[in-house]
């Protein structure tokens, strides 16, 4: 009879375990309701914002950054997602247990409630070695989320561009080197 209560108990707990993780798994409705909806037309583009984080590191060379661009506000004015994409280890190649949330978001992109919208592809590091060897490395990882969106996913590539930030916008500025602040923000510019 103890048994059976036990047996009974380990899939309950199991049932409630794996509800919990279902809720917080990432889901393309999530990504679809935070980039979705009217917003303030903004008049950025690509190069405007990678010129921007180069002009920073210049301005404020070794590791001194205000870790604020003059774009910035602008930026945080639009609707906005940020996502976990692993890469292996100092490369710019997409881990493979990271497809299924590029797959994702090209799911959410496919959606009539975001297609034909412009988005910028922006990858950020955490602040471990230099800022110009971070900066290249961000980009070159916000060109691999949009080429995978575009050959495997079939998003068509005239609306997404990709951006690398670096360090430039660390999400914990107080905690430099974490790994909240290695990230892909997709920023939805609307209809160009």
């Amino acid at each position: 009879m103890n048994r059976f209560l036990l047996a009974g108990a380990a899939a309950a707990l199991l049932v409630s375990t794996t509800a919990s993780f279902s809720q917080t798994k990432l889901s393309r409705n999530e990504i679809i309701n935070s980039l979705q909806g009217a917003q303030q037309e903004v008049d950025i583009s690509a190069d405007a914002l990678q010129k921007a984080a180069i002009d920073n590191i210049q301005k404020y060379p070794g590791a001194n950054s205000p870790n604020s661009l003059p774009l910035a506000d602008k930026l945080a004015s639009l609707r906005q997602f940020n996502v976990e994409i692993t890469f292996h280890f100092d490369s710019a190649n997409i881990a493979p247990e990271s497809y299924e949330t590029v797959g994702l978001i090209a799911d959410a992109l496919h959606t009539p409630y975001l297609a034909g919208q412009t988005f910028f592809i922006v990858g950020h590091t955490d602040a471990k070695g230099t800022r110009e060897y971070n900066l290249e490395l961000s980009i070159k990882r916000a060109q691999a989320v949009r080429e995978a969106l575009v050959t495997t996913f079939q998003v068509p590539g005239e609306y997404l561009f990709a951006v690398g930030l670096g360090e430039e916008q660390l999400r914990d500025p107080a905690n430099p080197d974490a790994a909240v602040n290695r990230r892909v923000q997709l920023i939805n510019l609307g209809y160009k």
